[in-house]
């Protein structure tokens, strides 16, 4: 299983919870590609599988069935194909969340180079990585802020950061509009569009909000852990 250019890759991919009559599929059989420079978002009633689907791509859940590579490596097909998945996530998968989840001990320059410190960078080349993402997201001038400080749409632009800290090519955004007016919404997916293609990532977004359907490139239907052949 291999399709050029595509980042992620599933087929067959299932999870479920429990066992016998109290067993919960929550994704059956589900087939996906995410392609470089391409953002899709999953959409779908609550309790369809689109978080399920996205901690399964995030490496957070363990599938039941199915095979996923991600980034051109085979990462499941019966078991992990790679054994340190901090390690994976941290190098190759990007994320941000509804609420941001910044460590609000640091401000916003110290969130990002965190990720570069954990991957190994000394802390003046992780300080230089943090201020070039936050000039990108013309952000910098509010470099030294706390989270407590940022306005909704900034701090998301400061997970956003975060997100490419890493120079992951494979960004999870699990609802990151949701608390924002239609303006900052709209300014935080353009956001993902432009890294989506400039650094030909592949972005995967989990939504309900419907400001921004028509600024993604592909939207996946979910219902009842499978695609829905009705959406």
């Amino acid at each position: 299983m291999q399709t050029q250019d595509a980042l992620v890759e599933i087929r067959g991919l299932g999870k479920h919870f429990g066992e016998g009559s109290t067993r919960v599929n929550a994704l059956a059989d589900f087939d996906l590609d995410v392609h470089a420079g391409e953002v899709v978002g999953l959409l779908g009633p609550s309790g369809s599988g689109k978080s399920t689907l996205l901690n399964l791509v995030g490496c957070i859940l363990e599938p039941t069935a199915g095979v996923m590579r991600l980034d051109g490596q085979d990462i499941w097909n019966g078991e992990w194909k790679r054994k340190d998945l901090r390690r994976l996530r941290l190098e190759k998968i990007g994320f941000i969340f509804q609420s941001h989840n910044l460590l609000p001990f640091l401000n916003a320059w110290e969130n990002i180079a965190i990720v570069r410190t954990l991957l190994g960078d000394p802390p003046a080349a992780a300080q230089r990585r943090a201020h070039e993402l936050l000039d990108y997201l013309k952000m910098a001038h509010r470099r030294d802020a706390m989270p407590a400080q940022l306005s909704g749409g900034e701090a998301q632009r400061v997970a956003i950061a975060r997100a490419l800290a890493n120079d992951s090519r494979i960004i999870l955004a699990d609802e990151p509009t949701a608390a924002l007016d239609s303006e900052r919404a709209l300014a935080v997916i353009e956001l993902l569009r432009t890294a989506a293609l400039e650094r030909q990532a592949a972005v995967l977004v989990v939504t309900h909000d419907d400001k921004i359907f028509d600024r993604l490139d592909k939207k996946v239907h979910l219902r009842d852990g499978r695609l829905d052949p009705n959406a």
